[in-house]
This record gives structure tokens, C-alpha cells and sequence, in this order.
């Protein structure tokens, strides 16, 4: 496994690591589906000693992530680890979902709901410190107000979190998302890194963001690399999620058949025989220089272990990502 420099945090984090959204299991929140269906408490404990043990030092979650189940998992398997080895672990996760007494999903970035929630990802992670916490996709009219990074930096002075950034709202949501990190990069207040949507089929962060972000010695933490699966080319034009799958929502069929009829144009990338197509879409995130690391999910051990290897593959041409830009 390789390693990178997360922006001017001095972090050194594992070039793949790992989203464990999956891990956190079928759940809703205001009635919304926010989970994945068909996983495991065993085999997602096994996912996460997989990972540890092939070098993997970049686990990220969130406490919405199976309402809590996700960081829960990740406590046991802290536990287990034990305090002298958890130092070898970058641990992320965030914060700003609110399940009203109403029945109705928030975002709330308010100082009272980030203390609130910060005590609760710590108990459920078992740890005395988080080292990457993000505001969780804020909506288009969030500003990140001095109000906000005055209570982050009390909280990372009181020695709970390391560094605090903005996992911003993924370009399905529209252009807003690059628009806020904008902003966000042009005041004055401190934010050591953003999370967002990258691959190839979603570059929407390439023309502006990306190379401010490198100006500005921020780290860039790529997430959804494999387009919620589609890009390990698995998926067919018939592909179906179960109804309390988060993905029959975002994935009609018409997206999936055009998703579908995208990916079909990328099989040039496993000609050689050197990579499969998921490894080719990891590299294609990791050849850009500011992505200090590529977050990949996993339903099963073997799929982080061909993650993982992705980090030793030899990377992309530039004959294949000028070829891999015109087909898609």
C-alpha cells in the first residue's frame, strides 16, 4: 500500500481507503431510505480486518451511516484492536443529520447539534478522538459561518477531533456543490479538506475545484469511485436494487441503463489483463496529485483486497485517461 500526504494536515493516509456506508445496513431516516440491503454484522467485521491488515489506514463513516451502526462496528472493531494499535488508524466521520420528533430529516449544523453529535460518533466509535470530522453534505444555502468553525476549533482544542473539513453535496445535486466549496476556499476560515464525488463518470469537480483545491494545500478525499458499483461492471441494463436499498431511489431505470451504456465503453481498460475495471477507476481517481486518497465501499473481504491492490497496479497512461475522456 501506498501512501499520501492529506493536504497540510501531515496525515499520512493509505491511497485506498475505506467507505463503510455499506457496512451501516439497510436503515431510513424521515422516512427516507439511507442504507444499503443484504449486509452482515460478520462479514462486515471481517471487511474492516481485511482492510487494517493489507495497510488500509483510512476507514471513514458517519453517524448517519446505518443511523449509527456503521460507527458502532467500527467501535467493536476498535475495541479489539486495542489503544496502542488504533494510533495506526486515521479514523473519519461526520456530522449534520437530525431525525426530527416531527418524523422529518434535517440538516442541522447549529454548535448545540455538532457537541451533541460529536459525543455520540465518540461513544459509538469507543475513541477519545476522531481525526478527520466533516460537516455532512450541507444544502445549498449552508454557510460556513464563523459561528461553525469556532465551535470545530473548540472541539479540536479540547483534543476530540484532529482536523475538520466539508464533505460537500455530490454533483446530482447540481453545480451548488463545486459553488460552496468556492466559497469556502475564498474566506478566511479554516478548513482542512473536502470530501466529494469523483470518478469518472462524475467529474463535474475537475474544471474549478480540483485545481483550486491543489492551490490551496487542501486534501481531497474522493468518494462514490465506482459510481455505487456500476463501475466495477457488474451491473446490466436489468439490474434491480431491493426496495429498501438507498439505490432504488437514486437509480431509476433509465439511469441505470444509461449508467449501463457508459461503463460498456470503458472495457479498453481491462485489455491488458493488468487491472479489472473497478481497479482502473480507483486509478483514474488517484491520477489526480491532490486526491490524497480514493474511500471505496465493499460488500465482501475479497473486494477490498482487489481495492487494495489497486494501490501497487501500475497507474493509468495518458493515452488511457485521453481515451477514457472522449468515450465518456
Amino acid at each position: 500500500m501506498k501512501y499520501r500526504t492529506l493536504g497540510n494536515t501531515g496525515l499520512q493516509v493509505s491511497e485506498i481507503g475505506l467507505g463503510t456506508w455499506q457496512i451501516g445496513g439497510a436503515a431510513t431516516i424521515g422516512g427516507k431510505l439511507i442504507g444499503w440491503s443484504g449486509m452482515d454484522d460478520a462479514i462486515s467485521r471481517e471487511i474492516l480486518k481485511t482492510a487494517f491488515d493489507l495497510g488500509i489506514n483510512f476507514f471513514d463513516t458517519s453517524d448517519v451511516y446505518g443511523r449509527g451502526h456503521s460507527e458502532e462496528l467500527i467501535g467493536g472493531f476498535l475495541s479489539d484492536l486495542g489503544p496502542a494499535r488504533r494510533q495506526e488508524l486515521i479514523l473519519s466521520s461526520k456530522v449534520g443529520n437530525r431525525e426530527l420528533e416531527t418524523g422529518e430529516w434535517i440538516k442541522d449544523f447549529s454548535p448545540q447539534w455538532i457537541r451533541t453529535g460529536i459525543e455520540g460518533s465518540l461513544k459509538r466509535l469507543k475513541t477519545e478522538v476522531i481525526d478527520v470530522y466533516h460537516l455532512h453534505s450541507p444544502k445549498t444555502d449552508f454557510e460556513y459561518s464563523r459561528e461553525i468553525v469556532d465551535t470545530l476549533e473548540s472541539i479540536r482544542k479540547q483534543g476530540k477531533i484532529r482536523f475538520y473539513g466539508v464533505s460537500l453535496t455530490g454533483p446530482g445535486k447540481g453545480e451548488p456543490s463545486v459553488q460552496q466549496g468556492m466559497e469556502i476556499l475564498s474566506s478566511d476560515r479554516r478548513c482542512d479538506f473536502f470530501q466529494l464525488v469523483y470518478n469518472i463518470l462524475q467529474r463535474e469537480v475537475e474544471a474549478k475545484l480540483l485545481p483550486e483545491c491543489e492551490q490551496h494545500n487542501l486534501g481531497v478525499i474522493a468518494r462514490v469511485p465506482l459510481e455505487s458499483g456500476f463501475l466495477s461492471g457488474k451491473y446490466t441494463e436489468d439490474t434491480r436494487f431491493p426496495d429498501d436499498d438507498v439505490r432504488s431511489q437514486s437509480y431509476p431505470p433509465e439511469k441505470i441503463k444509461e449508467r449501463v451504456d457508459k461503463v460498456g465503453r470503458l472495457t479498453f481498460l481491462t485489455r491488458s489483463g493488468e487491472r479489472t475495471l473497478a481497479q482502473a477507476a480507483l486509478q483514474f481517481c488517484l491520477a489526480q496529485s491532490v486526491v490524497s486518497t480514493v474511500i471505496a465501499g465493499a460488500r465482501r473481504p475479497e473486494q477490498v483486497v482487489a481495492n487494495a491492490q489497486t494501490s501497487e497496479l501500475p497507474p493509468l497512461t495518458k493515452d488511457e485517461l485521453a481515451e477514457i475522456l472522449s468515450a465518456v
